[in-house]
């Protein structure tokens, strides 16, 4: 009997206290109610306080030129005008562009003006700038005359066409024509042709882009200040060129002060056509 009580007292001695924990345990700290709560979202604000700032700025500073500007923009008080002039005169600029001028000087319209300005036959290019606090500059650039252009115009070193008045001027120069639309490529030609031929002893005089696309040069040679004319054909100039500087240096050079007219639309050589008095054996030579 004894035994057994001490066992069920043993049983039951852990029943009068608190349950034994079982496994681990940890204590959780609750957060509080501010953090668990969505934050709110001000990014939209500073997106659209930037673009007001900046209106607000320019605003500001418009507004301040509008009052500033009176005490700033000047009459215009001069007016430089630079650059190599032998055609134009300074006055005639001047008398140009003096309508432009009675404008203030934040006012000018220094495009309109620019335009007019090149309107003018012997200026290539213009530019006009603002000087601080009441001048104008102007810088020119004068058409450089290269060969006129039939009988109504002139060409400069870029085969544009311009028609000054004093035409009468420049017949020295070498009369370049052909279709409108080809001035720039008579122009290069002209040039590659002067360089051939000065090398000979000749001077362009005249070239000409014919309708079917041939082409008829007259050049000037310059020790017996004779005409010849070339009849150089439709392809292949550069050519037809270099044959006939070897041929003349060879064959011709001697009689180039009888020389009338050069062909050199055959494939292998050219005729050459004397002046008069012709020479007994014929009027035309071929030569190989």
């Amino acid at each position: 009997m004894t035994v057994a009580l001490r066992h069920q007292d043993s049983l039951r001695a852990p029943l009068r206290g608190k349950p034994a924990p079982r496994g681990a345990s940890r204590l959780v700290a609750k957060e509080p109610l501010r953090q668990r709560l969505p934050r709110p979202d001000f990014s939209w604000m500073r997106r659209l306080l930037w673009p007001l700032l900046l209106v607000g700025l320019g605003v500001g500073a418009y507004e301040g030129a509008q009052r500033l500007l009176p005490y700033v923009d000047r009459p215009i008080a001069r007016i430089s005008v630079q650059g190599d002039l032998a055609y134009v005169s300074q006055e005639a600029v001047q008398r140009r562009i003096a309508p432009f001028i009675e404008a203030s000087f934040f006012r000018v319209d220094l495009a309109s003006m620019r335009e007019e300005l090149e309107r003018m036959p012997w200026i290539a290019h213009a530019e006009v700038r603002r000087v601080w606090p009441d001048r104008i500059e102007v810088h020119l650039d004068e058409q450089l005359p290269i060969a006129r252009w039939g009988d109504e115009a002139l060409l400069n070193n870029q085969g544009q066409a311009f028609a000054p008045q004093e035409l009468n001027n420049y017949q020295h120069l070498p009369q370049l024509s052909g279709p409108t639309r080809a001035q720039t490529r008579v122009m290069q030609q002209y040039q590659m042709l002067s360089q051939l031929l000065r090398p000979m002893g000749f001077t362009v005089a005249g070239l000409q882009l014919r309708e079917r696309g041939s082409w008829f040069l007259s050049a000037i040679e310059n020790t017996s200040g004779q005409r010849i004319d070339i009849l150089l054909g439709r392809d292949h100039v550069v050519e037809k060129m270099r044959r006939f500087a070897a041929i003349y240096e060879r064959e011709l050079i001697d009689k180039s002060a009888n020389i009338a007219r050069i062909d050199l639309r055959y494939a292998n050589g050219l005729a050459v056509a004397w002046r008069e008095p012709m020479e007994p054996a014929a009027a035309e030579q071929k030569v190989n």
